[in-house]
Order: C-alpha cells, then sequence, then structure tokens
C-alpha cells in the first residue's frame, strides 16, 4: 500500500503524464493538432474539473451510513477484549473512543496497532485492561475536517505513519478514513480526470 502512495505522489503533474501517455500511441501527424488544442483550451475550464478537488467530505457520502460513526466507537471505560471485538464485527482497523454517554466528545481512538504493541507484545490482559488506557489521546490525534483535500489527508497520514484519521467540524466528531478509503479517492480522481483528457482530445470539450 505504500508503495501504491508513493508512486501516486510522484507523479504530481497528472495532466503531463497522461498527455505524453496519448502521445506514444498516437500518429505523428496528429501530435502537432492535439498541442495546439491543448494549448487553446480554456484553462477556467479545465480547472472546473481539475484534479485534486476531492474532499474528505466527498469520501464521507460515498461511503453513507458507515461514515456516520453509530458503531465505530467505544468508550474510555469498555474493556479493550470488546473494543477488538468490534473492529472485527464490522471488518474495521480502529474504533474511535469517547467519553461514556457523549458519544460526540472525541476522547480519543484505538487501533489495531494498539492492541499489539499494548495488549499482546506486552503480555497484558484485553479483557482487564479499559480501552482508556492504551489508547491515543485527544490531543494526541491528527485529525481532519469536511473541506479537507484528499491529497492533503493522505500527505498527513503517510507522514504521520497513520491509517486511520478522524473526521471533525465545529459540532464535533462526524466520521473516521481510513488510508484505503483515502487510497481509492485518489485513484478514482485519477481515473476521472483521465477520462476528461481523453475527452478533450476526441473534442469533447
Amino acid at each position: 500500500m505504500q508503495g501504491g502512495i508513493r508512486a501516486v505522489f510522484s507523479h504530481g503533474n497528472v495532466l503531463k503524464d497522461a498527455v505524453l501517455r496519448h502521445m506514444r500511441v498516437v500518429p505523428p501527424a496528429m501530435r502537432s493538432v492535439m498541442f495546439a488544442r491543448q494549448e487553446s483550451a480554456s484553462a477556467a475550464r479545465i480547472e472546473e474539473h481539475g484534479f485534486e478537488s476531492t474532499t474528505i467530505s466527498d469520501i464521507l457520502k460515498a461511503k453513507g451510513k458507515s461514515a456516520d460513526g453509530s458503531w465505530l466507537w467505544c468508550t474510555t471505560e469498555d474493556s479493550v477484549y470488546d473494543a477488538v471485538k468490534s473492529m472485527t464485527q464490522h471488518n474495521v482497523g480502529a474504533l474511535v473512543v469517547v467519553k461514556p454517554g457523549e458519544q460526540k466528545s472525541l476522547a480519543g481512538i484505538i487501533t489495531e496497532r494498539d492492541y499489539l504493541r499494548k495488549i499482546i507484545i506486552q503480555g497484558r490482559s484485553s479483557k482487564s485492561t479499559k480501552v482508556g488506557d492504551i489508547m491515543t489521546e485527544e490531543n494526541k490525534l491528527i485529525t481532519v475536517t469536511p473541506d479537507t483535500k484528499v491529497l492533503k489527508a493522505m500527505q498527513l497520514m503517510t507522514d504521520n505513519r497513520i491509517r486511520h484519521i478522524p473526521v471533525i467540524n465545529e459540532g464535533g466528531m462526524i466520521g473516521m478514513v481510513s488510508i484505503g478509503d483515502v487510497v481509492r479517492a485518489v485513484v478514482n480522481e485519477h481515473r476521472d480526470e483521465l477520462n476528461r483528457l481523453n475527452a478533450y482530445i476526441q473534442g469533447g470539450y
């Protein structure tokens, strides 16, 4: 996965790379025509559909009900065993942690990595250890807002070596996205941009 992420970042100018790939298979006689059309295209119109426009809000909308946090949280007083059981049942790698009775009040996050490093390796009991004892606390969390661009979120996650990031707004916690969610969004955005470029080359713009 990290290799795929590095590959995405190594191609900062998607439009240029896509043009070059198309040029390799286009007859030489057509190349000057393509570049002439490219140079005459309206920059504002290309920007209207521009790359890097997807936000975290778009990811949450695509995830639908699974983004509302209704089953992606536990409390500081829950046992680590119950938290890990919930992760397994819902096939997720992390849970948001809240204070008892305060679902919108973010207290921290617990991940599979926390479980492995702080329970398994240390030989502690998951049934007698509370989530609050091993979670990453709220003041140490990296978070994003619904308006954060997807590529910015990806950069935050890779720079800080994290795979899950909470989404917050003025009202508190509204969801969480994973590195898988972010990568899928970037791949889809690349695909959409290439489709727009192909339509432009063929006269769609």
